[in-house]
């Protein structure tokens, strides 16, 4: 028979999703379970399975268009179909998390950028639209697809697709992937196989990094090249401008000695690798201090409700991360609940996750506020946009050695330290200057106190 395949409901709140990219064409054979189709919403994107096994048919959405949850989106013939069977409907089973389940998920991705000084908004993602489900008939015209060049690293006919990370690795390391053995889930190439492959052989490496190249129509005399604008990149443009309109944020900078925290992860940063098997960053330690500032300032972790202040009961952290196909913030669910060690753990967990587009809704939603390591990319102060509704964003800068005055009894003296910004952006209907810089303040001190001897378990 024929099988009308449903977008599928994926939350009470979602009630819209766009096909970002169609996995398989019309005469594909589809296995029960393989990826079908990638669905961008306004809380996350994912790759979502086929509820049947068939040929199929015909796409009824196109790349690019925006639908109601429960609407029509293609149409599979299953391997028993008879001739002129009239099609059922059959809906794509998305698995979540439920939102009272224990917080050890959203953590810090590890093989993507963090985001520079725009800071905040929601997922890979898509940011919250605040429309109704739209009736089919009344369903955008498809936006066009730009044309993508052809790869010496894509994968051959037949092999297991690359994902975006995995391809992009391939290509900075001009490695051909079709003599690479795939070790993930169904023989898919993942990250590591590419990195074993780079190391086990002479390196291909080219010397210098290959400017990026950005696909797009030229204007007629030549001097502009129009870029067709991604849902992803629509999406993350709403929620920047909706933060903006919205939210009076109000700004401020703080500098902290950072060289206990530097020796203290040295010392323990061997060991956590061999035992953990992932690797310790900065940034640990940074949410540690972080989630607990936020339980002595409830007011950092709340809302704007109009006539109310809301606060929020939970710590759950969300991470700026500039992915591949756009800005990300996982959430760490009740970050202050897990310990340093935990917290490095955990992130190593999700990036896994996030690299196979394996996040469910539950990793990024529910976020009270929002921390952005825009030190990775070398600012040295930034002015982040708050993730709207949240009451602010923190940034980490990067980490410098500077000569500073040292105070003490015997005098003041100049020492080579490791110095870090952290910047602040918050909802001025909220908090006020009091409250902020009492927060900062205790960001700053719990960082200055981490040295040789803190515990990170």
């Amino acid at each position: 028979m024929s099988i009308t395949i449903e977008l599928p409901h994926v939350g009470e709140s979602v009630v819209e999703g766009t096909i970002g990219k169609w996995l398989k064409q019309p005469g594909d054979t589809v296995k029960r379970y393989e990826p079908l189709v990638e669905i961008i919403t306004d809380k996350v994107t994912m790759e979502v399975p086929s509820p049947v096994e068939g040929s199929l048919v015909r796409l009824l959405a196109e790349e690019g268009e925006t639908l109601p949850m429960g609407a029509p989106i293609a149409e599979v013939a299953t391997v028993d179909s008879p001739e002129g069977a009239e099609p059922e409907t059959a809906s794509i089973e998305v698995q979540t998390a439920a939102p009272d389940s224990p917080g050890t998920t959203g953590h810090l991705l590890r093989d993507v950028t963090p985001v520079g000084p725009t800071g905040g908004a929601v997922v890979e993602l898509a940011e919250p639209t605040g429309t109704e489900p739209k009736a089919p008939a009344s369903r955008p015209a498809a936006a066009p697809t730009p044309a993508k060049p052809a790869s010496a690293t894509s994968a051959p006919s037949g092999q297991t697709r690359l994902s975006p990370a995995v391809r992009r690795l391939a290509q900075e390391h001009a490695v051909d992937v079709s003599r690479i053995q795939g070790t993930g889930l169904g023989g898919r190439i993942t990250r590591d196989d590419v990195l074993k492959f780079v190391e086990s052989g002479p390196s291909t490496t080219p010397a210098a990094a290959p400017a990026r190249q950005l696909e797009g129509e030229t204007s007629a005399d030549g001097e502009e090249t129009y870029i067709t604008v991604t849902p992803v990149r629509r999406m993350i443009a709403e929620a920047m401008v909706r933060s903006v309109s919205e939210i009076p944020s109000a700004w401020s900078t703080v500098e902290v000695d950072v060289s206990g925290l530097v020796a203290l992860r040295s010392s323990v940063r061997a060991e956590f690798e061999q035992k953990q098997g992932g690797s310790l960053t900065y940034l640990p330690f940074v949410i540690k201090a972080v989630v607990e500032a936020l339980k002595e300032f409830p007011t950092m972790n709340a809302t704007w409700g109009g006539d109310k202040i809301i606060l929020k009961n939970r710590v759950n952290l969300g991470l700026a991360v500039a992915a591949p196909g756009g800005l990300i913030v996982p959430v760490l669910h009740n970050a202050d609940q897990l310990s340093i060690a935990g917290l490095a753990a955990a992130a190593n967990d999700l990036a896994e996750r996030a690299r196979t587009k394996k996040l469910t809704l539950n990793d990024v939603q529910d976020g009270t506020f929002t921390l952005n390591n825009t030190g990775a990319l070398g600012s040295y102060l930034s002015g982040p946009i708050i993730n709207y509704p949240q009451a602010g964003i923190l940034t980490t800068e990067t980490i410098q050695k500077r000569p500073v005055v040292i105070t003490a009894e015997s005098g003041d003296a100049i020492a080579v330290r490791s110095m870090m910004n952290i910047c602040l952006a918050f909802d001025h209907r909220i908090n006020d200057g009091s409250e902020a810089s009492g927060f900062m303040s205790a960001v700053k001190s719990k960082l200055q106190k981490m040295a040789l001897g803190t515990s990170i378990y």
